[in-house]
């Protein structure tokens, strides 16, 4: 079992940057494949990124923007948001699966409860 817990979301302005973390418990973290996902009201939650052990994966509308990463000692993933625009508001979740990472929410076994990001134009 993997309990989830996002933070790091807020309101800031186009061209900004936020940094969300992703803290999990247990003592297998590392053996997870993490994601980070995000949903807007009417819409299907969304890949973002995704981290195995030595892989980064990105979807296009974030890729050379939003970077990736974990720490394993600490047992937290990140995900690095610059250049962020009026779009990417919406509320970001981390997820964990076995295995590889993917980008289809219903191959994730586990989720946070989700963190609120507003970009303002």
């Amino acid at each position: 079992q993997v309990q989830l817990v996002e933070s790091g979301g807020g309101l800031v302005q186009a061209g900004g940057s936020l940094r969300l973390s992703c803290a999990a418990s247990g003592r297998t973290f590392s053996t997870y494949a993490m994601g980070w996902f995000r949903q807007v009201p009417g819409k299907e939650r969304e890949f973002v990124a995704a981290i195995d052990w030595k892989s980064t994966y990105y979807a296009n509308s974030v890729k050379g923007r939003f970077t990736i990463s974990r720490n394993n000692a600490k047992n937290t993933v990140y995900l690095q948001m610059n250049s962020l625009k009026p779009e990417d508001t919406a509320v970001y979740y981390c997820a964990a699966r076995r295995g590889p990472p993917g980008s289809l929410p219903e191959g994730y076994n586990y989720w946070g409860q989700g963190t609120q990001v507003t970009v303002s134009s």
